[in-house]
């Protein structure tokens, strides 16, 4: 088929048709291999088309080109570009370059991105221009990298928005000692001048910045750009870090819009604040360093908060493993402090689904405990748990074996646990059952007056499956009733 389609086009057949289905056959590996094999070291026929009358037709040219990716054509691309007066194909030589080693026209394609940034836009050319110079940036930083800028502004004043459970903003909000602060609907937001104070908190999810000047911008690329360029947005990543401009950057639009609507407001504004800030602010969907949070409120605008990846949250670095079951280490973390006054200092404490460990390792740092153990069937899970519990400095013993096998000598304080959910092939029987063995099994392992704390996905099941006459629910909190998760604390009585 592929031989085919060359020999078409080397007869000059349907030349545009042919070369938009040879562009999509070489694109699999076996037909560039065919290609490849077919033309043996004869290039002639698509370097010729480079010089084709056809605008469209050097376009495809040069993209197929690119996918062969011959070395030995480098330099016709290069002088392709270079000729070519039509903007919207000067892209695709770029495009087809990146497959090359490139190096000897660096100091051109940087000398072009400066010329570009010169050029008067209009809307004629605005697009192309915008277009080349997001290329040309790319094929520059996979030469030259990005250079990251070190985080320094942990004493700047900043106004902050901590993300948090939204049933339990209480919890975080009192561990912000000496921090103005205040809740809203998704979260804290805090002022401080010392980010140590707010940074070693465990239990919000995500922590962004606030702009002193601009809460909020329109949603039109344009104008949201212009308002950001002319913002505090430079001197807030300028005073915040060592080294100068450029700060590369990503953006994440959360609105009612669908996804080609989102990806094509993102890309002009993207261009558009580049352009604006002289390219201080270059965007990149690799190699960013901070993310613009555009969130569409209710009046039809973008709020605006910062995050900054340059910023690294250190509360869980002990976490280098993780499975598809494990649960995020902020939930681990607020379901130990809403059980805080129930946590023993010094308490032998047994987790029967472990995972990774996470839950143990949270409990543990909320109050220190005494002898820790944590059992899971799945044995690279418990591999990967003690290779996070030496990271973070902890002692626990792991045992690969089913709870409902396991036997001890002497009972436990307290049991925690992510308890199993019906996903995949467990159905939802299968679960309701090991809940019912589940509370029969730990009267075996507990003291009197022993605590069991569930992080549960099927409140139902807890409520039918525990004997009434051997325990009772001390509390019970709803954390989010949209994926059906709460935390249970249940005291042993009998």
């Amino acid at each position: 088929m592929i031989r085919d389609t060359f020999d078409k086009i080397k007869a000059q057949e349907n030349i545009r048709e042919n070369l938009i289905l040879l562009k999509t056959e070489v694109k699999e590996a076996s037909g560039k291999t065919a290609l490849l094999y077919y033309m043996g070291n004869d290039y002639t026929v698509l370097l010729e088309l480079l010089s084709h009358e056809e605008a469209k037709v050097r376009k495809n040219a040069a993209l197929i080109i690119g996918e062969l990716g011959i070395e030995e054509t480098l330099s016709s691309l290069y002088d392709a570009y270079e000729k070519e007066e039509q903007m919207f194909v000067r892209s695709a030589y770029l495009s087809a370059m990146k497959n090359f080693d490139y190096t000897c026209y660096l100091d051109k394609f940087e000398e072009r991105v400066e010329e570009l940034g010169a050029t008067t836009l209009s809307s004629d050319n605005k697009k192309h221009v915008e277009e080349e110079m997001r290329i040309l940036s790319q094929l520059i930083r996979k030469l030259k990298g990005v250079k990251k800028h070190t985080f320094s502004g942990y004493q700047v004043p900043s106004q902050v928005v901590l993300l948090t459970n939204r049933n339990h903003t209480e919890a975080t909000l009192r561990q912000l000692d000496g921090v103005k602060a205040k809740e809203f609907n998704a979260g804290i937001i805090a002022e401080c001048k010392d980010l140590n104070k707010i940074l070693p908190v465990r239990t919000y999810s995500e922590l962004l910045f606030m702009l002193e000047d601009i809460r909020n911008i329109e949603f039109d690329a344009v104008l949201g750009a212009k308002a950001l360029a002319e913002s505090s947005l430079l001197a807030f990543l300028e005073q915040r870090h060592e080294g100068l401009p450029p700060f590369y950057f990503r953006i994440e639009l959360k609105a009612k819009v669908d996804l080609s609507k989102r990806s094509t407001f993102t890309k002009k504004l993207s261009a558009e604040l580049e352009r604006l800030t002289g390219r201080r602010m270059i965007n990149s969907t690799s190699d960013y360093e901070w993310e613009l949070r555009l969130i569409e409120n209710r009046e039809g605008r973008l709020n605006v908060l910062v995050k900054l990846y340059t910023l690294t949250d250190e509360r869980f670095r002990y976490r280098k493993n993780v499975i598809a079951a494990s649960i995020q280490p902020s939930v681990a973390a607020l379901v130990a402090v809403l059980a805080k006054d129930y946590l023993k200092e010094g308490a032998q404490v047994l987790d029967p689904f472990c995972g990774v460990g996470t839950m143990l390792i949270e409990r543990n740092s909320a109050v220190k405990a005494g002898t820790m153990y944590g059992l899971d069937v799945f044995g690279e899970a418990i591999e990967r748990a003690k290779e996070n519990t030496a990271a973070n400095g902890d002692k626990i013993y792991y045992i690969n074996r089913n709870f409902f096998d396991f036997k001890h000598e002497y009972p436990f304080d307290e049991i925690i646990t992510n308890m199993p959910r019906a996903v995949g092939q467990r159905e939802e029987d299968e679960v309701y059952e090991l809940y019912k063995r589940f509370f029969i099994k730990t009267s075996e392992h507990l003291n009197k007056g022993g605590i069991i704390i569930l992080y549960s996905h099927n409140r139902d099941y807890v409520h039918k499956s525990y004997n009434h006459s051997k325990y009772r629910i001390l509390e019970e909190f709803e954390i989010s009733k949209k994926e059906g998760a709460y935390v249970f604390v249940l005291k042993v009585i009998g």
